[in-house]
């Protein structure tokens, strides 16, 4: 039974992307599959509705194609090793000393060792992938089996406690695990800022831009701190051609894409695009309730489904707000001495919603915003048009219920006035796919969301 399930999930590995498998299908597992009754047990409850809603004709063709009755699929929770809640933990300041930097030596010179700055807690095997991100780590793998080809530089953007300094330092530790001879060096902007205005004052500029041109791997985090630093963009043009010419590879990270810099040499912004940007975006309900369990495992903790799910509803915003709600929670389970859930239901816990707001929001009022951010009356939203523009406005309704909502596909083909939930589920399709590579469409989301939530 279960060889033929591996060979299930091979089909199933060939059907969906690369970061969806690892995300959603890793940690599933067959139960039974008797007299066409089939059952998987999925790890929790938010991998069920994912499962159920976006991948459940997916795994009926794959046990079809395998030649596995399918009269119906029903998907179990299993909770292995489920634990109580220790009166032991650690507490949330031990905690907090989990993830300190473990700084990496290198040797650029051969007689001195630096500090590479690479913290090791941060891996791609502890960075969640989502919808928000799955293209960034795509291009992440891409440079770390190929550094210096394809993606140089590899520019990436995107708001505040999104993951940027987690993803390119995982970068630079899964090249140094693969090649430890690499030189290495991650390095904030201000600290390359700080360490050019101390050579400056020491007259050793030269030994500071000898020690970048031996590197085969620069990391600048924060690129945007440089606006206005009129003789380290300089140093770092230099720095940046010197390393291009070389194909060593070079990685930046930023809060906004190179042209929307002000006050930076129009040159350095130009190379800083050339292989493209790619940025990281909110996390959906499902990313965020992924990422609080990754980071509920990383802390040792069992959290309730439910608990994850109430700070993901609530926390709209980024991955830290999410560990910091988490965090408080823990932190007054211990103090109360009850469990997380138990919290929730006895009204200790009042989590502040953060999606640039704290209104109660309808389907309805997503409906009329996203008819009003397009000039169009809600009547002509549900229409049955096929003008573009319509159509365009109709299928972001659709991707707005799901993803801020989670309504359901039959749910939201109501609330748009289309006929079935097909027509959703393509609808919702095309907008995620568009989002990968359309940074106007972000952009107006970003905004029709400010109008949900104002």
């Amino acid at each position: 039974m279960f060889d033929v399930w591996k060979s299930v999930l091979n089909d199933i590995e060939k059907s969906v992307s690369s970061s969806n498998f690892s995300t959603w299908f890793n940690g599933i597992s067959l139960i039974s599959m008797d007299g066409g009754k089939v059952i998987i047990g999925t790890p929790n409850v938010f991998f069920k509705r994912q499962l159920e809603s976006k991948f459940f004709d997916t795994i009926k063709q794959a046990l079809l194609n395998n030649d596995i009755e399918v009269k119906s699929i029903e998907f179990e929770i299993v909770q292995a090793d489920k634990k109580p809640k220790s009166k032991a933990r650690t507490t949330i300041d031990q905690q907090n000393t989990i993830s300190l930097p473990k700084i990496q030596k290198g040797d650029l010179s051969g007689s001195t060792t630096f500090d590479t700055g690479l913290n090791n807690a941060y891996r791609l095997d502890n960075f969640v992938v989502g919808s928000n991100n799955d293209l960034a780590v795509s291009v992440a793998k891409n440079v770390i089996n190929s550094p210096g080809k394809r993606y140089n530089p590899f520019f990436l953007y995107g708001g505040p406690g999104l993951g940027k300094t987690h993803l390119v330092q995982a970068i630079g530790n899964e090249l140094h695990k693969k090649d430890p001879n690499l030189k290495i060096l991650y390095t904030p902007t201000n600290h390359f800022y700080s360490d050019f205005v101390t050579s400056i004052k020491k007259g050793k500029t030269d030994e500071f831009y000898k020690k970048f041109q031996k590197l085969d791997v620069l990391i600048v985090d924060d690129f945007q701190m440089i606006i206005g630093k009129d003789a380290s963009q300089e140093q770092f043009f230099n720095i940046f051609n010197d390393l291009y010419n070389l194909n060593k590879q070079i990685i930046v990270t930023c809060d906004r894409l190179p042209e929307q810099l002000e006050n930076i040499d129009k040159r350095l912004t130009s190379r800083l695009a050339m292989a493209g940007a790619i940025d990281l975006q909110m996390p959906s309900f499902e990313d965020r309730c992924a990422i609080l369990k990754s980071m509920a495992e990383f802390l040792g903790e069992y959290i309730e489904d439910e608990t994850i799910e109430f700070i993901a509803e609530n926390v709209k915003t980024n991955i830290r707000d999410l560990e910091k709600e988490l965090k408080t929670i823990l932190a007054l389970s211990d103090l109360k001495g009850v469990s997380p859930l138990n919290l929730i239901e006895g009204g200790y816990i009042s989590v502040v919603s953060r999606a640039g707001g704290t209104k109660t929001v309808s389907p309805k009022k997503i409906v009329d915003k996203v008819a009003k951010y397009y000039n169009l009356s809600t009547k002509e939203l549900k229409s049955k048009s096929r003008v573009f523009h319509i159509k365009n406005a109709r299928q972001i309704a659709m991707f707005l219920l799901s993803k801020e909502l989670s309504m359901s596909t039959n749910k939201i083909a109501v609330e748009v006035g289309v006929g079935d939930h097909s027509t959703v589920m393509n609808g919702i399709k095309r907008i995620e796919n568009n989002l990968k590579t359309d940074f106007s469409l972000r952009d107006q989301l970003e905004e029709i969301k400010g109008l949900i939530y104002e």
